[in-house]
């Protein structure tokens, strides 16, 4: 048994730090202009593209909290998880071809060149505040996690990481990232094989007994027809949400799209992204079945958990039962899920979207680098800020996480609908309808139970509605040109 961390697991943790940021830090040498430091001059291949999507959006939000909800209710996760895929397919066929046709820097781009800079900024500037909140409560997590199993203070385990995080893309940039994903999505995923491998040896019977036990307390009820609106995993938002949601996070979003973006052509581009919309379905899977092996697992034991929150269990688990060695690896894995960082795309839209269209259209290569490297550190420093307010969290890290980029989300992906399907709206009708999309969803949230998952899904209906509403009222002839 574990217990508490040796050295040897200290090693092997301090051991990959130093690894992955000498291994992201490597790619500065390849970082000769903006171009290179955001998009990578366009080299990065589909399988990688894949891998690092899937990496991006699994956190240790997805390590410890799919575990935890499997653990505590059931399967009914994957219905969002179903609309995830759903949602990339229409990211593909709808979305991407915009963006390569324009050859972008940033999605809000596209929206200056349908509306005009209003929209643009308004929209850049609601993905730097909800990145700030999400990506925040991702690091505390992880933070939370390592400091369960080493017993360093939190706020120390937050600095620590959030350094890490700043120094690598720092100097490597855009092909930092997507490179040491890759690297990451294997180390995390071998860490819960390794994690469902000791529990199927720890339970007798095995599977057996998991399939058995699990079945017979509902843990692996996936579908839930409810029409319930404050539900939070059924069909319908699993769906409508989850497609919503992907549309938002994968489409409009400049953390993943950049991604997308840094791929080879666009068919490189929709094949990875594709293609991630099934691992990641398998990879959920997998953490949902090892949340159902913990609550055999735990219900068996003589002496249980005491738990202050359902995502401790994982990490206690791995404390309390697995050999020294094993115990750092799992918590190098849980680092690797959570180091995915958006400071270089949060780089990219300050640049791109603030600097150079209203503080120095002229600035020439050298203005370019240093204002993006100084954004790249000073969007770290907020992101650690967060974290660190974080701690003072009560509900579920899962479900803060998603609410966050939910709430902020509808009113984007409204406008780039509007872009795409209705470009003659003029700019102040999508202005008013962005605001309904997000004043709308908020009001969800302060005022009434209903879940998280339909708050996309409301924020672009509002922000359609509204747009279309305010521009039929409008004087005959107002157009896009009518700003």
């Amino acid at each position: 048994m574990g217990g508490s961390l040796s050295a040897l697991d200290y090693a092997v943790i301090a051991g990959y730090l130093l690894v992955i940021t000498a291994f992201g830090s490597w790619f500065s040498r390849f970082q000769r202009t903006t171009r290179d430091y955001f998009l990578s001059d366009h080299s990065v291949p589909w399988w990688a593209v894949c891998f690092t999507v899937v990496a991006t959006e699994t956190s240790t939000l997805t390590f410890i909290g799919i575990p935890a909800s499997a653990y505590t209710g059931n399967f009914t996760f994957l219905q969002l998880a179903a609309g995830y895929v759903l949602g990339r397919l229409l990211v593909s066929l709808v979305l991407l071809p915009a963006y390569f046709r324009g050859n972008l820097v940033t999605t809000y781009q596209l929206l200056q060149q349908r509306f005009d800079g209003r929209v643009r900024l308004l929209a850049a500037g609601l993905f730097l505040v909800t990145r700030s909140l999400a990506d925040g409560i991702r690091l505390f997590t992880t933070a939370l996690v390592v400091a369960v199993v080493t017993q360093v203070p939190v706020p120390l385990v937050i600095v620590g990481l959030g350094g890490a995080m700043i120094v690598y893309t720092l100097r490597g940039g855009v092909a930092a990232v997507i490179w040491t994903d890759v690297v990451q999505m294997f180390v995390y995923l071998i860490g819960a094989v390794i994690i469902a491998a000791s529990l199927l040896l720890a339970i007798p019977g095995g599977w057996a007994t998991v399939a058995s036990a699990g079945t017979a307390a509902g843990r692996f009820t996936a579908l839930d027809v409810s029409l319930d609106p404050t539900k939070i995993y059924t069909l319908w938002a699993g769906l409508i949400g989850g497609v919503a949601l992907t549309l938002a996070t994968h489409g409009t979003d400049q953390f993943l799209v950049q991604r997308l973006l840094a791929a080879r052509s666009l068919r490189a581009a929709q094949a990875g992204l594709t293609l991630s919309g099934v691992l990641v379905f398998l990879q959920f899977v997998l953490f949902l079945c090892i949340g159902v092996m913990l609550f055999v697992f735990m219900d068996a034991q003589a002496t249980p958990l005491v738990l202050s929150r359902p995502d401790e269990v994982l990490p206690a688990y791995v404390v309390r039962y697995l050999p020294h060695g094993v115990m750092g690896f799992i918590v190098a894995a849980i680092v690797a899920a959570a180091l995915s960082p958006s400071i270089n795309a949060m780089a990219a839209t300050t640049l791109t979207d603030f600097y150079l269209p209203y503080v120095n259209p002229a600035a020439d290569e050298a203005t370019r680098m240093r204002v993006s490297r100084r954004s790249t550190v000073a969007w770290g420093v907020v992101q650690v800020g967060v974290a660190l307010g974080a701690q003072w969290l009560t509900r579920s890290v899962l479900d803060a996480g998603l609410s966050v980029l939910s709430l902020g989300s509808g009113g984007v992906l409204g406008a780039f609908l509007l872009g795409t399907r209705w470009p003659s709206t003029p700019s102040r009708a999508v202005l008013w309808g962005m605001s309904a999309g997000l004043l709308v969803p908020g009001m969800l949230w302060a005022f009434t139970p209903v879940a998280w998952t339909w708050y996309a899904f409301v924020g672009a209906l509002s922000t359609v509605v509204v747009a279309r509403g305010v521009s039929w009222r409008a004087a005959p002839g107002t157009g896009a040109s009518a700003q």
